[in-house]
């Protein structure tokens, strides 16, 4: 409970660690944007999509957070790395942090909301306050389930060493320029569409759905983030596993966990029913 009420009371201060880790990735994207590459380019893609959708879209927010679906181990490890490659913090705290933002969205004690502003938002709550730094009191409250797993306890310790290994590897594929683009711009691009479901979503777009937050639908922020932009959709059935209800609501991550469910790989999956208005489970 004391992490909570910080958030309140320390959002004058400088979180320094974070607000170095920003300034420098984002200088580092300037001389990438020099050394322009088809290979480069679809490194970043690729990683993106790795990262973002499978990693942070399905690993970290709609297995780990919301258990729209059930997963084997093997496969929830995985997700869970590729989304440790985008620099937003180990997946404990990750997911502790919209654990609380679903509980007190657009209160004094929600990490990132809207009142304070769009910057506040997008990028204000990283570079200020506690961000992410939950104590062991606030992560054993809120992500009881991953913090008795001993693979995530271990693995939240030394998150940042798969994007190293990345690193090393780009380096051998195609050299600096494509570290560039497949390690420092694909992590900045992947922030700044994160961030945009907590700013944009919360403030510009269609609210289909009456919730006590200022959610909306927004159909860029969901296309630059495979499907987290129907974020309406998201606050008013949380735990389920489409996001896009609507034919025309594109949702790749949807579709990924269907292929995954396809494959076998997806179990017990939680979906909302437009018909029936009702959350089902499949399977």
């Amino acid at each position: 409970m004391q992490n909570i009420i910080e958030i309140e009371q320390s959002r004058d201060s400088i979180h320094w660690k974070n607000l170095s880790i920003v300034i420098a990735f984002h200088l580092l994207t300037i001389p990438a944007l020099f050394m322009f590459s088809w290979q480069n380019l679809a490194a970043l893609l690729i990683g993106n999509w790795i990262v973002i959708s499978l990693g942070i879209g399905l690993g970290y927010h709609r297995l780990l957070t919301h258990r729209s679906f059930k997963a084997p181990k093997w496969l929830e490890y995985a997700l869970t790395v590729f989304g440790s490659m985008a620099i937003q913090d180990d997946a404990p705290k990750w997911v502790a942090t919209h654990r609380i933002h679903h509980a007190f969205t657009e209160t004094d004690k929600d990490p990132h909301s809207t009142r304070p502003g769009f910057f506040w938002a997008h990028l204000g709550w990283i570079v200020k306050g506690t961000a992410n730094d939950h104590d062991e009191a606030v992560l054993k409250k809120y992500v009881p389930d991953l913090m008795k797993d001993k693979f995530h306890v271990l693995f939240a310790k030394y998150y940042y060493v798969p994007l190293i290994v990345s690193g090393f590897l780009f380096y051998a594929v195609g050299g600096w320029s494509m570290v560039l683009w497949g390690v420092f711009l694909r992590v900045v691009v992947g922030w700044h569409t994160t961030w945009f479901v907590n700013s944009l979503a919360h403030i510009f777009g269609k609210r289909p759905f009456t919730t006590k937050d200022d959610s909306t639908n927004n159909w860029f922020v969901a296309l630059l983030t495979f499907g987290e932009g129907w974020h309406n959709n998201h606050h008013a059935f949380p735990t389920s596993a489409r996001h896009g209800l609507k034919w025309y609501q594109f949702d790749m991550n949807w579709l990924t966990i269907r292929l995954f469910e396809r494959l076998g790989w997806a179990k017990q999956i939680r979906v909302f029913d437009t018909e029936k208005t009702s959350l089902e489970l499949k399977n």
